[in-house]
């Protein structure tokens, strides 16, 4: 579960990562500060792992988590080697969704590289290199491809869908933003396409704009209207201030906050947004030795997610017991709840909900 933070150079994407983590990454003014990715676990805010702790007193609290990989800028012409080129692209290979950083702000003290700042434009000079990267990988696999066809059927539909990805490429649009049935998007799953990949666009926005974005920042307006043709989800966030919140306590955290006239820090948005773009819900544990949040896919059936405590666990499965998280905290205890009649027993088809509690009994 690893999300890249990419951009071009001195957009503020390490200083985003170092509020994200903590992990204190280098952040400097000038191009290419970053050169081998700086890599932090970031744990998903989640206020129902504090509610159960103080029901259960638990020795452990262990939420789940993200790991962020801060990648080095990119710049105009990488898809050829320009600036660490190559070696910035295998990096977002290795990464399963974007968090693609765009400077929405004028500062004369902060150097950008292509002299001016115009996100959209900074926006197109990425996903043009990515774009590029996508067609010499598709042009291998069509010329592969085209050698199988004679007498195989499932070549030729392959080759279909390739080519009709290939022109969409080449007129500047990213994979994610075509559309595919899903026999389609079959067909692609092994093809590694790096505009493919999920992305959220993390508008970085100045100090004045902290608690909301002023309806005359024209850029951005541009890049909500860009993603929403992608269907990708924009973010804005004060980078600078985020980095100050990151190092207060969570008192001060709260005040800092309530001063800003906002209830929830852009970082917490990002990183919950992070973990749905993945497509991850969270089931609960909860106890006296432990209170946890346990990451599996949407669509998760229970004996597989009983399999990520303990495969033991899924290969034993006999049931499921399980309250939804807001009726435990209405009745106050599982016992309570259990008298209402609300823990249930689910079996091997039951699909796990987001903030199911669960107690999962099994035999082996």
């Amino acid at each position: 579960m690893k999300l890249g933070i990419i951009g071009l150079p001195n957009v503020g994407k390490s200083t985003l990562f170092n509020a994200l983590t903590g992990a204190g990454a280098q952040s400097a003014n000038y191009p290419f500060c970053t050169i081998d990715p700086n890599v932090g676990m970031v744990r998903v805010p989640d206020k129902r792992l504090d509610v159960l702790a103080e029901m259960y007193s638990p020795e452990l609290y262990t939420p789940a988590v993200i790991e962020f990989v801060d990648i080095a800028g990119l710049v105009r012409g990488a898809s050829k080697g320009e600036g660490l080129g190559n070696k910035f692209l295998s990096h977002i290979r290795d990464v399963d969704a974007v968090i693609h950083v765009l400077r929405c702000f004028e500062d004369p003290d902060i150097v950008h590289v292509d002299g001016a700042v115009d996100p959209k434009r900074d926006m197109e000079t990425i996903n043009l290199e990515l774009i590029f990267a996508d067609i010499e990988v598709l042009e291998r696999r069509i010329a592969k491809t085209e050698k199988l066809v004679k007498g195989d059927k499932s070549a030729a539909a392959a080759l279909e869908v390739y080519r009709k990805l290939m022109a969409e490429l080449e007129n500047g649009r990213t994979a994610r933003s075509v559309d595919l049935s899903e026999d389609e998007k079959s067909i692609l799953g092994d093809v590694e396409l790096l505009t493919a990949k999920p992305v959220i666009y993390a508008v970085n926005v100045s100090e004045d704009e902290a608690a909301g974005v002023s309806p005359d920042n024209v850029y951005y307006k541009q890049i909500e209207e860009i993603a929403a043709e992608e269907g990708a989800e924009v973010i804005p966030i004060c980078a600078s201030i985020e980095a100050e919140i990151a190092e207060l306590d969570d008192g001060e955290k709260g005040e800092f906050l309530e001063e800003l006239g906002i209830s929830e820090s852009g970082l917490d948005r990002l990183i919950k947004a992070s973990y749905s773009l993945l497509g991850y819900i969270s089931f609960l544990t909860a106890g006296p030795k432990e209170v946890r949040a346990w990451t599996i896919v949407k669509g998760t059936r229970a004996p597989q997610a009983a399999g990520k405590i303990h495969t033991d666990f899924e290969r034993g499965f006999i049931r499921a017991e399980i309250v939804a998280y807001d009726d435990l905290i209405a009745c106050g205890s599982m016992a309570a709840a259990k008298e209402k009649g609300l823990v249930r027993s689910e079996g091997k088809d039951y699909v796990m909900k987001d903030g199911d509690v669960t107690l999962f009994r099994f035999n082996v």
